[in-house]
């Protein structure tokens, strides 16, 4: 069995963050923003964020630009251009053009935590990276768990 999860920095201490990581065994931090170096971020800046999880859990991070969306595709959505439904297709089709099952399997990703802004995974591309990846995957038992 693989496990998957996901986790959102906004509205979160920096302690409660890495807690939920701690207390899950996250082994990977995957980051899949656009942008991970933007000021709003705070303790999770990129360079930062990779620093904190390795001294404050021995966890690695990776910072995966091809499990983004397209700057355009976020901002149509946030700019109420294209709604959820549209966006899901948009960026479920970008995965597949990028060709993500050829160059990632999920065995990679067990116990990896995949990051994003929001904080919670409902409207969060991070929930739909996992779920492809668990759709794709049918013949492995694939555990998708959002840290909240």
């Amino acid at each position: 069995m693989s496990k998957l999860y996901t986790i959102g920095f906004t509205k979160k201490t920096a302690e409660q963050f890495f807690n939920l990581l701690l207390q899950n065994n996250v082994k990977k931090l995957v980051d899949v923003r656009i942008n991970n170096s933007s000021q709003l971020a705070g303790f999770a800046k990129g360079a930062d964020l990779k620093y904190f999880a390795k001294a404050i859990g021995n966890i690695d991070y990776a910072y995966i630009e091809n499990f983004t969306p397209t700057k355009e595709l976020m901002n149509d959505y946030q700019n109420k251009k294209i709604d959820w439904e549209k966006y899901l297709k948009i960026y479920s089709n970008l995965l597949k053009e990028r060709e993500i099952l050829k160059k990632h399997s999920v065995e990679e990703f067990d116990g990896s935590c995949f990051l994003c802004s929001e904080d919670k995974p409902d409207y969060c591309h991070r929930r739909l990276l996992v779920e492809f990846f668990k759709t794709e995957n049918k013949d492995l038992n694939v555990e998708i768990i959002h840290l909240i």
